[in-house]
């Protein structure tokens, strides 16, 4: 798990100290997008086509197994003016990516 204070082992290899999964685990998922298989720069550009179809302040949880898009993504969503809220290590090899939609028309 990625964690902000006291940041854990995990934090520079996951998310590059991002907030940990429960501040976005309170907000309902208005979609999830599973690009297990996927590699960069794959995970991105898929995860920016369902931010597009998304709704100002609407939550994408993305589920990844490729390690550097737990890196990429949301560095690449923050540049697209929309919010990763946080990085969690679910499993082994697993982690879920959540962000915010803020971008209007992006």
């Amino acid at each position: 798990m990625v964690e902000t204070p006291g940041r854990s082992q995990n934090s520079e290899q996951c998310g590059e100290g991002l907030p940990e999964a429960p501040e976005g685990a309170n907000l309902r998922a208005a979609r999830r997008l599973d690009l297990r298989g996927e590699v960069c720069p794959y995970t991105f550009v898929k995860t920016k086509l369902a931010l597009e179809e998304m709704a100002p302040g609407d939550v994408l949880r993305v589920l990844v197994d490729h390690e550097p898009a737990v890196r990429s993504v949301p560095r690449a969503t923050r540049g697209s003016g929309d919010a990763a809220l946080g990085v969690e290590r679910i499993a082994e090899g697993l982690w879920e990516i959540v962000i915010e939609k803020r971008a209007q028309g992006r």
